[in-house]
């Protein structure tokens, strides 16, 4: 058996024990003092220490969550060096800037429908000119003279404090323009990209408790903030992740997200949701629902916390009802308003 299949298969096994503890409770929290939950909350512990450092021994010998790994001490040290060295140009400054030409210097195979883009900046001392939450526009003009240019958003995964490159995760969809020219674009080639595109101004400890419910590459805008959080030693906001995909290959970033458990078992939590699970499969299955979410979610009642949704149109509209359009939120339906979230509570990407 090899190391990642052991891996794995330690953790399916332990999995179902940690959802049988309370799913509000963390580990910075003080434990009960009843005799009666005592045990189990001391247990709870002590599984958890337990997966924690079976998931890092095991995942120290698999190269792509090494990878991971470095990710996270690159976007903290990006963070340190910000800290130490100044501002830095940048590359995307908005307003009347226009259209910047990017030059693709990478393309990494992700999984079966999505590839990393690593595109570079016009100098290699620039960083991006993304805050915490933005994003990108991208242009193309399709082949055809009669036809108008392409123009979708983006979240990029780099750190926005990273110089020389920005970083895109993209997945190519069935008669999807954007995202078939990206996947088809090989080194050398360039992208019209505009920004930034203020989202949700985040700064540190600003929500006692954010949740993230997000499906497929929704999850971008929520890795955004996570990076943010994490890098940043004084942010202590705890951070809840509910994640739905279609199956266990589709899930995105899963390497990078396992790390930030391992590295932060008290304060952030992945929950994952598949519509076709593999046979062993002992998360949640089939859609985000309002049993999973009243479970494991922040209460609407408790005090300064935030929800952030961002997947397909079919899951924005089944949890919060989607947008309106990029400035206008919209109503607030679905699942989050029966469960009594307020409009204030939540935000969509």
């Amino acid at each position: 058996m090899s190391l990642f299949v052991a891996s794995r298969s330690a953790f399916r096994v332990a999995a179902p024990l940690k959802r049988q503890f309370q799913a509000r409770r963390y580990a910075t929290e003080q434990l009960s003092t009843d005799p009666k939950k005592g045990n189990n909350m001391l247990l709870y512990g002590a599984v958890a220490v337990a997966l924690a450092g079976v998931g890092y021994y095991f995942s120290r010998s698999t190269p792509a969550v090494k990878k991971a790994e470095e990710t996270v001490k690159d976007t903290a040290g990006a963070a340190t060096e910000k800290l130490t060295s100044g501002e830095a140009k940048k590359a995307l400054t908005g307003g009347d800037q226009g259209w910047v030409s990017l030059k693709l210097e990478e393309v990494e195979m992700v999984n079966h429908n999505s590839k990393r883009f690593r595109f570079r900046l016009p100098e290699d001392d620039m960083v991006s000119g993304l805050q915490i939450a933005s994003a990108i526009l991208t242009k193309f003009k399709p082949n055809d003279p009669d036809a108008k240019p392409v123009i979708r958003p983006y979240t990029p995964i780099s750190d926005e404090d990273a110089k020389g490159y920005i970083d895109l995760l993209v997945k190519k969809y069935p008669n999807g323009p954007m995202s078939t020219h990206l996947h088809d674009m090989v080194p050398g080639q360039r992208l019209d990209v505009k920004g930034p595109i203020p989202k949700y101004p985040w700064q540190p400890n600003k929500h006692k408790h954010i949740a993230l419910i997000a499906g497929g590459t929704g999850i971008t805008p929520m890795w955004q903030l996570c990076r943010a959080i994490f890098s940043n030693p004084d942010d202590t906001t705890k951070v809840t992740l509910v994640f739905g995909n279609v199956s266990e290959d589709d899930i995105l970033l899963k390497n990078e997200l396992a790390t930030l458990e391992n590295h932060n078992p008290r304060r952030f939590r992945a929950f994952y949701v598949l519509d076709n699970p593999p046979k062993e499969w002992t998360g949640g299955k089939g859609y985000i629902n309002k049993e999973l979410l009243k479970t494991v979610l922040p209460e609407p009642k408790e005090d300064n916390i935030k929800v952030f949704v961002c997947g397909p149109p079919g899951m924005m509209d089944s949890i919060s009802g989607n947008k309106k359009s990029p400035k206008d939120q919209g109503e607030l339906k679905g699942i989050l308003k029966e469960l009594g979230y307020t409009e204030e509570q939540v935000y969509k990407f």
